[in-house]
């Protein structure tokens, strides 16, 4: 008997997109809360830019670390399985 699970949309990505979402979402709520703590004007161009900014930024970095993470660990494991 075959037992089938259900399998989210999240758990679908690969590990470094999972990384980089989540440290995007927690740029997004550190910009938020400096914009409450006021040290963002309240317009909404500055108010975009600094949720994209830090978002994208703290997404980005955390996924290229994690692809470089991943990829390295792969070559090591092929390695290994050719000795």
């Amino acid at each position: 008997m075959e037992e089938k699970r259900k399998i989210g949309l999240f758990s679908r990505f690969g590990l470094p997109l999972r990384v980089g979402l989540i440290c995007a979402a927690l740029g997004i709520i550190l910009a938020l809360v400096g914009i409450v703590r006021g040290n963002v004007p309240l317009n909404p161009a500055s108010i975009i830019l600094a949720l994209l900014i830090s978002g994208g930024s703290w997404g980005v970095v955390s996924w290229a670390v994690t692809t470089a993470v991943v990829d390295v660990e792969h070559d090591l494991a092929e390695d290994t399985a050719d000795e």
